[in-house]
């Protein structure tokens, strides 16, 4: 039977200890014997970030303390002797009862809940109290930029103005925690996961491993690649949307610089061509190998090695995360091209223009340079 209580201490930190490890409102709510509504109440109060445990000061009274101040009250004692029996100052005992409904009225457990709403004082965050910081912050997240870009781009553009220096976290809490009342609920949707309530991270979905005849394996590339030292190597995928549509995702390893396919279909013949015309467009120093899944778009890679003299190293099965740089560009794309639409709908010019956007974005890896400026800087080192 699902009970319609108040979750008790235990319980909440149960709640929050299963919403950190991924598990769903409906798992929780199980667990905990509530209606999933009931777990996502407490949840969203917070946006999904675990509130800070409250703890009570070392020189305040404790509940036993204040036990024994009523129970000398109801005996008849005066204030200085209960002070002296707990070892505080006839001060602190009389400032005590005197907030708390005085000698005839005091009690010990009412005390002690008057005290804890008092000690309620929140304290302003620090984008309330700056709001020419705050209309920075909403521009950029505008455009699409992540609070850790933003606050890696505000210590880059104000160096020593120190009001300007915030970090991610307090940008995402300030958002999911709408009790604040700084920036508008609605600039959630600005974020790339588009969630109103923070989660943790999910494992990556695994694919499966596809059959490549005459497959060169990534445990076969070079060392050299994998030091991200040497620009010209990159990783590939399709992204898939409704009605079998498709767009090949390029990503270079060192400078993370993003290039968009239009692809028609996932066929070997149709992404193949669409490869082979996008590697025309780059100088043969910065285009030097292809990683890739181990999908069967990519069977015919051999063809592309031949039109373009660029070897092509395969994942290992089940491991997306050998191509860690285009999976995250993959998640990044997602945020101009959500799952559930038809991606055939986007010209070859949109997708340059969202690939330029993603490569003009500040990138904590590159130390908060954006992609276009690195890979400007290998395009010139060729010349």
């Amino acid at each position: 039977m699902v009970r319609y209580l108040r979750f008790t201490q235990r319980e909440k930190s149960l709640l929050w200890e299963r919403w950190h490890q991924g598990d769903g409102l409906r798992e929780i709510a199980r667990l905990l014997e509530r209606g999933p509504s009931s777990v996502a109440k407490v949840l969203s109060r917070t946006g999904g970030i675990e509130p800070a445990p409250r703890s009570r000061s070392s020189r305040g009274l404790c509940l036993d303390e204040r036990e024994s101040i009523s129970r000398g009250l109801a005996g008849g004692k005066s204030l200085r002797a209960i002070a002296q029996e707990i070892n505080r100052a006839p001060s602190t005992v009389s400032r005590e009862v005197e907030r708390n409904g005085g000698s005839a009225n005091y009690r010990a457990a009412t005390a002690e809940h008057a005290t804890w709403d008092r000690a309620l004082r929140p304290k302003l965050c620090k984008l309330a109290q700056h709001a020419r910081l705050v209309k920075a912050i909403a521009k950029k997240l505008k455009r699409q930029w992540s609070p850790q870009q933003i606050a890696g781009w505000l210590k880059r553009r104000y160096p020593n103005n120190e009001r300007y220096h915030v970090s991610h976290e307090t940008i995402y809490k300030t958002l999911y925690i709408q009790a604040r009342g700084v920036l508008k609920k609605e600039l959630l949707l600005c974020l790339r996961s588009q969630r109103v309530m923070r989660r943790s991270r999910q494992s990556s979905l695994k694919t499966g491993p596809g059959k490549i005849v005459d497959a060169v394996t990534i445990s076969e590339r070079p060392a050299s690649v994998e030091g991200r030292a040497i620009p010209g190597h990159w990783e590939g995928d399709l992204i898939v949307g409704i009605n079998n549509s498709y767009i090949a995702t390029l990503v270079e390893r060192k400078t993370r610089y993003v290039m968009l396919a239009k692809v028609t279909d996932k066929t070997t013949k149709t992404v193949i061509d669409a490869l082979i015309k996008q590697s025309k467009k780059l100088p043969a120093e910065l285009y030097k190998s292809l990683t890739w899944d181990r999908g069967s778009e990519l069977a015919d890679h051999k063809r592309f090695s031949v039109a373009t003299d660029i070897p092509v190293y395969f994942c290992d099965p089940s491991s997306p995360w050998q191509r860690g740089s285009n999976e995250n560009t993959n998640r990044l794309l997602r945020q101009y091209f959500p799952k559930g639409t038809d991606l055939s709908e986007h010209s070859q010019v949109e997708l340059n223009r969202v690939a330029r956007q993603l490569n003009e974005r500040p990138r904590k890896t590159l130390d908060y340079e954006t992609p276009a400026e690195r890979f400007s800087a290998c395009v010139a080192s060729t010349d």
